[in-house]
């Protein structure tokens, strides 16, 4: 058994968020040790491993802004949407910079972790065919991913189907190529759900028919050449959360919404729900418009199987030669010693934190990127990061029991994400400290490098990289607001001082 220093961190999983751990953990004086199953770092975007759900071809749903870590920019030339290709190189490249990648050790799988005596934390972990072995650490980090243990619905007679291009989850799905020329069920409603069917529609297949417990609202990637997740995803959305009713919030969504992408009864899919928050939102650029060409057939969700025939819960049926199931993941830690699995709650897909990352009772042990999150997901990551290493360096304050919740299976936004992780960290820029950014910081991006502008660790070149990534699309071409923008921010400030 081997004992490492006190300041030598574990990383389980090399994979964006353990990647922005390690370089966070380093600079705050820590000497991090990544446990990566696979080859490469890299996590899902390591399109080579079979524990990434990536297939060839696929793009980011989520712009080169807000794919990124605040300490390195995609390169000139990367599409407004990288392929997988690019994000495996770009993590590799800060990996290299963050000087985190000879920490890594690939084909290395964690069996179990384990308290140790002396508060530590003891990791069994295996490389490839070799003896498990055992070292203690006296922090860990479980940066996993939730998006690895697929979930498949109960239907009935699924285990009958009988079509030549059989069943498979989502997570297996290896692009349209094997499905030329088939009839092709898509069970879901999630951006991967409605990704897969284009993908299949676009490259050859005979039919596609997505099938769906109910329709949700189709956000599209582009909105009049601005990503979407440049609007719908900003400050002034996390500000409105807290002080605005939900009635409000679902009603000004759906506008949103329906005034930059239409509604799905428009192109020929089920009319939503009206209140979108009950419906659900999803997001992708060719959807809607592959229904209203009839090359996408949306059902409702499938009531039996038998053999190729699928009856669904309208009582149509379609004969159908391959199915795809986009039905999410759980999250499934199963290294985890039982007796600290009972404490932290985990089963059922969730698990119990304080702000998503913390246990009170259980110290030396941080969990980084286990929520299921609606946007882009490396600036969220790179906070939470931040305030693990701030927290363990003494430079941030460590949650106590009156913010432990069981988390984990209710979706959460990205604004609201990089805000809460933000503020514990003691990052948040504040308005008034920066007037010539007021705009960009209220309805521009969350750029990675807007939380670089003040507390620990700030950059010089901020401030002009933050109103850069604001203008990148012309979406915000000056530090005045416009009357829109000044309206909604009123109506914030308003409300916040009736709040208090």
């Amino acid at each position: 058994m081997t004992i490492h220093p006190d300041h030598h961190v574990a990383i389980i999983g090399a994979g964006p968020g353990g990647l922005a751990a390690a370089a966070w953990l380093r600079r705050q004086g820590f000497t991090p040790v990544l446990f990566e199953a696979a080859e490469r770092p890299g996590g899902q975007w390591n399109a080579g491993s079979a524990m990434s759900g990536v297939w060839p071809g696929m793009r980011t749903n989520t712009s080169r802004v807000l794919t990124a870590f605040s300490d390195l920019d995609h390169g000139p030339g990367t599409a407004v949407y990288p392929t997988a290709v690019e994000m495996q190189a770009y993590l590799e490249r800060y990996a290299a910079r963050t000087g985190s990648a000879g920490a890594v050790r690939t084909s290395t799988r964690v069996d179990r972790l384990a308290r140790a005596e002396g508060g530590r934390w003891a990791i069994t972990s295996r490389r490839g065919g070799e003896t498990a072995v055992t070292e203690v650490f006296a922090r860990v980090v479980v940066a996993t991913g939730r998006q690895n243990t697929p979930v498949r619905p109960a239907i009935a007679g699924l285990e009958s189907f009988g079509g030549a291009g059989g069943v498979i989850h989502a997570f297996d799905y290896n692009g349209a190529e094997a499905y030329r020329g088939q009839k092709v069920l898509v069970a879901g409603c999630s951006i991967s759900a409605l990704e897969i069917a284009s993908d299949l529609a676009m490259a050859g297949a005979a039919g596609v028919t997505l099938a769906s417990r109910r329709q949700r609202y189709v956000l599209q990637k582009l909105l009049a050449g601005v990503p979407a997740d440049h609007l719908a995803f900003t400050r002034w959305a996390a500000l409105a959360g807290e002080v605005l009713p939900p009635a409000a919030l679902a009603a000004g969504m759906k506008d949103f919404v329906l005034k930059t992408s239409g509604s799905p009864e428009q192109f020929g899919a089920p009319r939503p729900h009206d209140d979108l928050f009950a419906a659900g939102l999803t997001q992708s650029q060719h959807y809607l418009p592959l229904v209203a060409e009839g090359r996408i057939r949306p059902r409702p969700w499938i009531a039996a199987i038998d053999r190729r025939c699928v009856t669904f819960a309208d009582g149509q049926v379609e004969d159908i030669d391959a199915i795809v199931l986009a039905t999410g993941y759980r999250l499934a830690l199963p290294f985890i010693d039982p007796p600290d699995a009972a404490t932290l709650g985990l089963g059922d897909g969730g698990i119990d934190l304080a702000d998503h990352t913390f246990h009170p009772d259980i110290a030396g042990l941080a969990f980084l990127g286990l929520y299921d999150q609606i946007g882009p997901q490396l600036p969220v990551l790179e906070l939470q990061a931040r305030w693990i290493a701030y927290g363990w360096a003494g430079k941030a304050p460590l949650p106590d029991r009156s913010g432990l919740r069981h988390g984990g299976r209710v979706p959460v936004t990205m604004h609201d994400m990089a805000i809460l992780f933000a503020r514990r960290a003691g990052v948040e820029p504040m308005l008034a400290e920066w007037p010539e950014l007021q705009r960009a910081l209220l309805f521009g991006p969350l750029s990675p490098v807007s939380f670089r502008l003040s507390g620990p660790d700030a950059l010089a070149d901020a401030p002009a990289r933050v109103a850069a990534a604001a203008a990148a699309f012309g979406a915000i071409d000056g530090p005045a607001m416009t009357a829109d923008e000044a309206a909604r921010w009123q109506m914030v400030r308003d409300a916040r001082l009736q709040a208090a």
